[in-house]
């Protein structure tokens, strides 16, 4: 039976539009890494796409690579121990911290990573109610991206491209950081493992801060 935010969560975003379920193993995996709630989200409702693709459950197994490559050299790397538990259609990576639980996000698109250093120092004392908040309180807006119009653009590029593929994100080309423009007609479909490489490789991620002492 699904608890109230997770409920409030489906109210928002609709059922799945693409159903993934893991493996009891894949679930005995995670056992005491990610929270119980979660997993048990995961043996419930599967991983996969909501809102036609704008939101997604993830297997964080197949984002350790970008997320290792993303946080490497960053402070990030000393504060927590992170894995990646869902994403955006564009790429944006929700991460959960063994210690510190959602506390930050990488942001390809923009080459940044939004945290602050509050969020990196805490200890949560509840684990299984930050998921259920997280979930709770994530809102569409918090995944779409908007044009230099002020215009979303979720909807727009799944009507112009098409639908995502689980290994799949739209993607700006030109990329924004070599001067290309947040609009319709730059987004293509991207494969999200390439596409998040070569971001990564144009320039270090930004922080909203200089350095964190521990």
């Amino acid at each position: 039976m699904r608890d109230e935010y997770y409920s409030h969560f489906i109210s928002k975003f609709g059922e799945k539009t693409f159903i993934q379920h893991p493996t009891s193993e894949t679930i005995a995996e995670w056992r005491g890494t990610l929270p119980d709630q979660l997993l048990t989200y995961w043996e419930e409702e599967g991983w996969g796409a909501f809102a036609d693709g704008l939101f997604w459950i993830v297997d964080p197994k197949e984002y350790e690579n970008i997320k290792d490559e993303w946080l490497a050299g960053t402070v990030l790397e000393k504060a927590d121990k992170f894995h990646v538990i869902a994403r955006s259609a564009f790429g944006k990576l929700f991460l959960w911290g063994e210690k510190t639980g959602p506390s930050a996000t990488i942001l390809p698109y923009a080459n940044s990573i939004s945290t602050l250093p509050k969020d990196l120092k805490r200890s949560i004392s509840d684990p299984d109610e930050e998921v259920r908040m997280f979930f709770g309180f994530t809102k569409k807006e918090y995944c779409d991206l908007k044009d230099i119009k002020k215009q979303p653009l979720f909807l727009r590029a799944l009507k112009k491209l098409g639908a995502l593929s689980r290994d799949e994100i739209y993607g700006f080309e030109p990329a924004l950081i070599l001067g290309g423009d947040m609009s319709i007609t730059n987004l293509s479909k991207v494969n999200i493992d390439a596409h998040l490489t070569i971001l990564h490789e144009l320039a270090d991620p930004t922080l909203p801060f200089s350095q964190l002492d521990f």
